[in-house]
């Protein structure tokens, strides 16, 4: 997505989530720690998606108004290069190809999905330069809308890297059809959950002995905060096992409403409040925690591609993802 010439310098990334369609941007040899641009277009997709997993008119709506606003914030601001990046809440509908379609023609936008396991090298990418080499190895957890992306290594790349579909509005959909499910339909995801996690790790022999877990997701943020972690540079500093299974059953008993009271659930996540819980239980459950907060995650990894590459390529000839 090419928005101005080449003499200006902003660089940006258009996320088109559930929740929101974000323009990030950074001026070339800058550093997303720094954005010079933070644009943001509410949306609500998870209200769009009918019962079939297709997004509906009023939906694809919502995506072409978000778009059309980033447009006219990166023209305003000089951004001269835009990744447009479509998550799984477009990626993973059932109508993908017609809404990209929709999307292109009132816009001129071509929305680009990823591979999940493309976002999880991203996720991986972002955190390794979030807590540098000295870190050591890490394990990177992502709980998104519709899958959960996971990816270890020990150096500036992911040397493994899986999608799951897992995500906390998937599983809400699937399994809590009600405000107050019921105790043995939260067991049964739990067990659900914890098998599919598991099947990862026997899939492939994971390198996470004494690897650093860390969470680079809104949903795990929120969870952070949820079980009384203070904020420390714009996150919450560790998500920890004990603390999920105090909280699920708790989560459980209150409807959708109730749990936007409390600290770090927002209203727009409060409904999949409860599923990413349990998701995030199974995963600190197999590969151990707690779990460290980055603040970030597959868009601060597709900058730092972008910005990346303009370091060694100063046209830009080549592709971000």
């Amino acid at each position: 997505m090419r928005v101005g010439g080449q003499a200006e310098s902003l660089l940006g990334v258009l996320d088109v989530g559930a929740f929101s369609a974000r323009l990030l941007a950074v001026r070339r040899g800058g550093s997303p720690l720094r954005p010079e641009l933070d644009h943001k277009t509410r949306l609500r997709l998870d209200r769009a998606l009918d019962p079939t997993g297709r997004l509906a008119p009023q939906g694809v709506a919502e995506v072409v108004d978000g778009v059309r606003a980033a447009q006219r914030v990166a023209r305003e601001h000089g951004v001269s290069e835009v990744y447009p990046l479509a998550t799984s809440s477009i990626r993973d509908a059932r109508n993908a190809d017609g809404v990209l379609g929709a999307v292109y023609r009132a816009t001129g936008v071509r929305l680009r999905p990823l591979p999940g396991t493309r976002e999880a090298e991203l996720g991986y990418l972002a955190a390794r330069r979030w807590y540098g080499a000295s870190a050591g190895p890490l394990l990177v957890l992502d709980i998104g809308g519709g899958t959960v992306e996971l990816a270890a290594g020990d150096g500036e790349r992911a040397s493994c890297a899986r999608s799951l579909r897992l995500g906390a509005r998937e599983m809400t959909r699937s399994w809590f059809d009600t405000a107050g499910p019921s105790q043995e339909r939260v067991a049964a995801l739990r067990e659900y959950a914890l098998d599919r996690v598991r099947a990862v790790l026997r899939d492939v022999e994971w390198p996470v002995r004494d690897y650093r877990t860390v969470g680079c997701s809104k949903v795990l943020r929120q969870l952070a905060r949820l079980a009384g972690a203070r904020p420390q540079r714009g996150t919450a500093r560790d998500l920890h096992l004990d603390d999920l299974r105090t909280w699920i059953p708790r989560l459980a008993k209150l409807p959708p409403e109730r749990r936007a009271e409390l600290p770090g659930i927002s209203r727009g996540r409060a409904r999949q409040a409860l599923a990413g819980a349990v998701v995030a239980e199974a995963l600190l459950t197999v590969f151990g925690g707690p779990a460290a907060i980055c603040p970030w995650s597959t868009t601060q990894g597709l900058l730092l591609t972008m910005l990346d590459r303009h370091e060694s390529d100063p046209w830009g000839s080549r592709s971000a993802a």
